[in-house]
């Protein structure tokens, strides 16, 4: 759209990874449709925890806030997902199948057999497709404020986001950050990234359907969901009460004063202590 400039959100993207915890390293995974970039840290013996974050500019940078906590008791493997900003290389990612078979080299790549799976948004989704098309490779899953999941997106969301997403720039970015926000629990350098990605060179995201409800029935890994009780993007109260009717082994956390978009940086310290707990930690 001419307004990328890949040295700004390449520094953007630094000065945001420059909170995360001092031992962290970068990867390059090889997959059939280019290397993967994964933000890895803690011991290297302890259990995996694979993070995805949400679409657009969030990258997997946005879990810093996060990030020094869970290494304390995981193995943290954070991804840039295909077809959104990152440093993921994307060829040939258009189908379901496709995004599939990706994540699988990945956590191939990695030497992952099983690990523990959170999502935000967007990689909520991604987590819970992971859960229940390969059980045997989720552990436990955490699900922050998913979208497509157990309720679709709000109209007046979508009627907010087309202009961004016609003609994507800073301005407009940070527009409709702020309005889904109110201006609130937005990290700054979080929001200069996702404005820096604004018109970024990916393929278009890849999508799919809501999990049916005799899907989610046969999932057997715990969950934890958290709930953002001021998103503007899906009903929060639709999101719990289809989850709780759908999932054997739910635990629902409502995020009281929280957006979607804040996430997962404005995660409150209270809901943080309990995802450790729900991780073993």
């Amino acid at each position: 759209m001419g307004t990328y400039d890949d040295g700004t959100f390449q520094a953007a993207y630094d000065t945001v990874m420059a909170k995360w915890p001092a031992d962290r390293e970068a990867l390059r995974v090889p997959t059939p449709y280019g290397p993967a970039y994964v933000n890895v840290c803690g011991p290297r013996d302890a259990p995996a925890l694979l993070l995805l974050p949400g679409g657009g500019g969030a990258t997997s940078a946005s879990w810093f806030a996060q990030a020094a906590d869970l290494a304390r008791v995981r193995r943290v493997y954070a991804l840039d997902l295909v077809g959104a900003a990152g440093r993921s290389t994307a060829n040939g990612v258009r189908t379901p199948a496709d995004l599939d078979a990706w994540l699988d080299a990945v956590l191939t790549g990695l030497g992952v057999e099983a690990a523990d799976v959170g999502g935000h948004s967007y990689g909520g989704w991604l987590a819970l497709r992971l859960a229940l098309r390969a059980p045997e490779r989720v552990r436990r899953l955490f699900l922050l404020d998913p979208t497509q999941c157990f309720a679709g997106y709000k109209a007046t969301y979508l009627l907010r986001a087309l202009p961004m997403l016609v003609r994507p720039t800073p301005r407009r970015v940070r527009a409709f950050l702020e309005w889904e926000t109110g201006g609130a629990g937005l990290d700054p350098d979080c929001l200069r990234l996702q404005e820096a990605a604004a018109g970024f060179p990916a393929e278009r995201p890849v999508t799919g359907p809501r999990p049916r409800p005799d899907a989610l029935r046969g999932l057997k890994a715990p969950v934890l969901l958290l709930v953002a009780a001021n998103s503007r993007t899906s009903p929060a109260r639709e999101q719990a009460a289809r989850a709780g009717a759908t999932l054997r082994d739910l635990e629902t956390i409502v995020l009281p004063d929280v957006s979607h978009h804040a996430l997962p940086s404005a995660l409150p310290s209270g809901a943080g202590r309990r995802l450790i707990g729900f991780l073993g930690g």
